[in-house]
């Protein structure tokens, strides 16, 4: 049985890597910060009590921003292959966070490949890279594309990236890069923009809310279903060699596209409800994100599935339900 060690495991991409992984007879491990509130919704169906016996799925208490925790997880879980998903990972936020960004999410990532280094460990790591290193580069963006990082966020992660490449190269550590453009899903945080728009137009059928307050409605991504890039995630660390990888659907939309969908599909005016609000507008805007996941596909065999106007029926419905209604 091979052994998983997760961190992000309570995140969007930790819940349905979990998942997937235990799917197929792995023994996972997953790191959760400690906290006075519970934040392990998207993973309890997961739980497996301590006290039974050969436990497929177990939790410990670590943070990418302790080299010490890091160190001794490893030591002590001896994975075979090892998902760092952690990350601070909110872009806006990164902005009135730049230090502890950059210390959880490119410190982090070092802890973690110098902490493999030392083990003498011979394990795979995959490095949870983002489309936001590409800031300001014109679409359709790939592998070869320059990194223009325009918040911290992207900074830290342009970082990581070229610490998990140097790695690879110094050390011969089994290392990859994947390089996601948005997926998404119905285990998305409230805070990110999809998940603030489904959720609203949820509240805002029951009478709980009359408006939706939104940024740059302009802005255009690539967004693709989180569970199906998971398994790109899988199939980047099976692959016979170490590579990066953009993952994407290779399709672009606007904010306001996904307002004008997920508000016809309830038969709303979506100009009645959303407000437009400075203070969701970054410092720099990131104007047009798009992959071209060829390489993935040519390699990988990877392609995706749903489409963006399933996408947001997913979303949707499964907010609705939440309160008692449906598509």
């Amino acid at each position: 049985m091979k052994k998983a060690l997760l961190f992000g495991a309570t995140g969007q991409d930790g819940s349905f890597l979990a998942e997937l992984l235990l799917s197929k007879g792995y023994e996972v491990h997953g790191v959760i910060r400690r906290s006075s509130s519970f934040n392990t919704a998207r993973i309890e169906h997961l739980y497996q009590d301590p006290s039974i016996a050969d436990r497929t799925f177990v939790l410990h208490y670590g943070d990418l921003t302790d080299g010490s925790s890091l160190s001794r997880l490893i030591r002590t879980v001896k994975p075979d292959e090892i998902y760092n998903l952690g990350a601070m990972s909110h872009v806006k936020v990164s902005f009135e966070t730049p230090e502890y960004t950059c210390d959880a999410n490119a410190m982090g990532t070092l802890r973690v490949l110098e902490a493999i280094r030392e083990s003498g460990l011979l394990c795979k790591y995959y490095q949870a890279s983002s489309s936001e290193m590409f800031g300001d580069s014109p679409p359709k963006q790939n592998e070869d594309t320059p990194f223009r990082p325009r918040s911290p966020y992207a900074v830290s992660k342009v970082a990581a990236y070229w610490m998990v490449k140097n790695y690879r190269e110094s050390y011969g550590i089994f290392a990859c890069n994947g390089i996601l453009h948005n997926h998404e899903s119905s285990r998305r945080g409230e805070t990110f923009v999809t998940r603030k728009i489904t959720k609203a137009i949820a509240n805002i059928m029951t009478g709980q809310q009359d408006k939706l307050l939104l940024g740059n409605l302009d802005a255009q991504r690539d967004w693709g279903y989180a569970p199906e890039y998971c398994d790109a995630i899988y199939r980047m660390m099976q692959h016979d060699t170490p590579d990066d990888f953009v993952i994407a659907t290779g399709e672009m939309h606007s904010v306001r596209e996904f307002v004008e969908l997920a508000f016809s599909l309830v038969d709303l005016d979506w100009s009645k409800y959303v407000v437009i609000d400075p203070r969701y507008f970054r410092p720099t805007e990131v104007d047009a994100l798009c992959g071209d996941a060829s390489k993935a596909k040519k390699l990988l065999g990877w392609e995706p599935k749903t489409t963006f106007q399933e996408l947001v029926r997913i979303m949707l419905q499964h907010d609705l339900r939440s309160v008692g209604l449906s598509l």
